[in-house]
C-alpha cells in the first residue's frame, strides 16, 4: 500500500511539472506566408470565384485585419521585414533579390534603380533568433529568397529548412511537382505537389516538438508563377468560369492592362491548393491537441499578380497590383487567431505594417526585444485583445522599377491619409482611404499643407533609415 501511494504521489507530482501543460508553456507560433496572394483572393475577404473553405474557417475563429500592410510592393523586402521588424530600407533588402543592379541596368527609363543588399545579413536579429533564446525549436518550409547558402534558414535561427533557398519561385525540376529539384527539400514520389508536401512536413514539425514551444513558419511558394495548377483543380474552375456571366474584363494601369474581374482557371486552381494545405495544418494542430496553445498567424507578401505575368487575379475595389504602390500592390489579407484571446469572427481595421509581426510575437511569447538593433515594429497584441492602438504612420520606399509596371515610389500612411511621392517627376498624389480604398480621387492639390506635412515626414523618415535614392540617368 506504501508502493502504491508512492507510486500515486509521484504520477500526480509529475502531472503538475509536465513541461506539456498549456498553462505553464509559452504559445506556439504557425506563421503562414502565401505568395503573391491578393488582398480579395480568399472567399474570407470577398472573393466568390476562388474557393477557401479552410483559410475562411480559421478567419471565422480569429480576427481578421482589413488594413494590413506589407512592407513593399514586392517580395524579398516584406519577407525581410517579416523576420527582423525593420523596414527595408535599413535591412538594404528594398528590391526583391535577382533584380539587376543599377551597373547592370539596361531598361531606357528616367532613373537609374538604386543599389540594394542581395542577403539578409547575418547580424541582423531574426525572429527564429530571439525565440530561441526562450528555448523555442525553430522549422522553416517553403519559399526563403533572402540570400545564397550562406544565408539560408539555418544560418538565421532556423533548427529546419525544408525547401528554403535563393530562389524567388519553385523553378527547379518540375516546378510546383516532385521532383522539385530544390538542394533543401527531397524528392517526393513523381507528381507529388509542392504545397501539400510543405504543409507535410509542417506537421511533422509539429509532431515532433509538440511537448514543447515552437515557430513553424510555412512560406508557401504559392501562389507565385509559373502559373501551375493540378488538373482536377484546374477543370473544375474552368467549368465554374461557364458559370460567370461575364467574361474577363480589362482596365489599363499606366501603360499595363489590368485585370478587373477574378475568372483565371489556373490560378484559382493554384489557390484552392494553398487552401488545401492550410487545412492541412490546421487539421494537424487538433489532431495534436495543439489548439489550445498555438497561435496562428496568415498573411501574403505583397499585393496580388494582376498587370503582368499572365494578370492572373484582380485587386478591386483596390487600384493596382503586385509592384505598384497603390493598395492593390501593398495591402494584404491578414488572419490572426490566438486562442483565449482573439474573439471569434472579429474583423479589426487598425492599419497595421509586416513589420509589426516581429514585436507582437516576442510579446505574446514573453521574449524582449532585442536592444542592439532599432526596430520600426509595433506590437499589435492589444488589438488582438480588443484594445485599441495609435500606430502612428507607416512608411514604404520602393527605389527601383518594377516587373509589373510600377515606378520608383515612396508613400506614407498615417490615420485615413496616404500620400504617395513619385521619384520620376516628383509629383505627389494623396488619398483619403476611408473614403477612397480605390485610389480614385488625388487630393493632393485640393489639400496643399496636409500633403506638404506628409511630404516632409516622408523625407525626415527616408533620412532618419538611411534610405537609397535612385539617380538620373546620365545623357547619351
Amino acid at each position: 500500500m506504501r508502493c502504491l501511494a508512492f507510486l500515486l504521489c509521484a504520477c500526480l507530482l509529475a502531472g503538475l511539472t509536465s513541461p506539456a501543460s498549456a498553462a505553464e508553456r509559452s504559445p506556439n507560433f504557425v506563421f503562414i506566408l502565401v505568395d503573391d496572394l491578393g488582398w480579395t483572393d480568399l472567399g474570407c475577404f470577398g472573393s466568390s470565384f476562388y474557393e477557401t473553405p479552410n483559410v475562411d474557417k480559421l478567419a471565422k475563429s480569429g480576427i481578421r485585419f482589413t488594413n494590413a500592410y506589407a512592407a513593399c510592393q514586392v517580395c524579398s523586402p516584406t519577407r525581410a521585414s517579416i523576420m527582423t521588424g525593420r523596414y527595408p530600407t535599413r535591412t538594404g533588402i528594398t528590391d526583391y533579390i535577382g533584380a539587376a543592379q543599377p551597373d547592370k541596368w539596361n531598361r531606357k527609363t528616367p532613373l537609374l534603380p538604386a543599389p540594394y543588399e542581395t542577403k539578409l545579413a547575418l547580424d541582423e536579429v531574426t525572429i527564429a533568433e530571439a525565440l530561441k533564446q526562450k528555448g523555442y525549436a525553430t522549422f522553416f518550409a517553403g519559399k526563403w529568397h533572402l540570400g545564397s547558402e550562406a544565408f539560408f534558414p539555418e544560418h538565421q535561427g532556423f533548427d529546419v529548412n525544408q525547401g528554403g533557398i535563393d530562389r524567388g519561385g519553385p523553378y527547379g525540376g518540375k516546378k510546383y511537382f516532385s521532383p522539385y529539384g530544390n538542394p533543401r527539400l527531397k524528392d517526393g514520389p513523381d507528381g507529388e505537389h509542392l504545397p501539400d508536401r510543405l504543409a507535410t512536413e509542417t506537421v511533422k514539425f509539429m509532431e515532433a516538438h509538440k511537448d514543447e514551444p515552437f515557430l513553424a513558419y510555412l512560406s508557401f511558394y504559392s501562389v507565385h508563377t509559373p502559373l501551375m495548377s493540378r488538373e482536377n483543380l484546374k477543370q473544375k474552375y474552368e467549368e465554374k468560369k461557364k458559370t460567370l456571366k461575364h467574361g474577363e474584363i480589362w482596365g489599363q494601369e499606366g501603360a499595363r492592362k489590368v485585370r478587373l474581374v477574378q475568372e483565371h482557371a489556373v490560378y484559382a486552381g493554384m489557390v484552392e491548393a494553398m487552401d488545401q494545405a492550410v487545412g492541412k495544418v490546421l487539421d494537424g494542430i487538433d489532431s495534436l491537441g495543439l489548439a489550445d496553445n498555438t497561435v496562428v498567424m496568415f498573411m501574403s507578401d505583397n499585393g496580388g499578380l494582376s498587370t503582368s505575368e499572365g494578370h492572373p487575379t484582380s485587386n478591386l475595389p483596390l487600384r493596382g497590383g503586385k509592384g505598384w504602390i497603390y493598395e492593390g500592390g501593398i495591402r494584404e489579407p491578414m488572419i490572426v487567431r490566438w486562442p483565449g484571446v482573439t474573439k471569434a469572427g472579429s474583423v479589426s481595421e487598425q492599419y497595421v505594417s509586416s513589420v509589426d509581426f516581429f514585436p507582437t510575437i516576442l510579446e505574446m511569447a514573453g521574449v524582449e526585444l532585442p536592444q542592439q538593433v532599432t526596430l520600426d515594429g509595433m506590437s499589435f497584441a492589444p488589438v488582438l485583445k480588443g484594445q485599441t492602438i495609435d500606430r502612428g504612420a507607416i512608411y514604404w520606399h520602393y527605389p527601383h522599377y518594377g516587373n509589373q509596371g510600377g515606378s520608383p515610389t515612396a508613400a506614407v500612411r498615417e490615420g485615413d491619409w496616404k500620400l504617395i511621392e513619385f521619384y520620376e517627376d516628383g509629383h505627389l498624389e494623396l488619398y483619403n482611404l476611408a473614403d477612397d480604398p480605390g485610389e480614385t480621387n488625388n487630393l493632393a492639390e485640393k489639400k496643399p499643407e496636409l500633403a506638404s506635412k506628409m511630404h516632409a515626414q516622408l523625407k525626415a523618415w527616408r533620412q532618419e533609415t538611411g534610405a537609397k535614392m535612385p539617380t538620373p540617368r546620365a545623357a547619351n
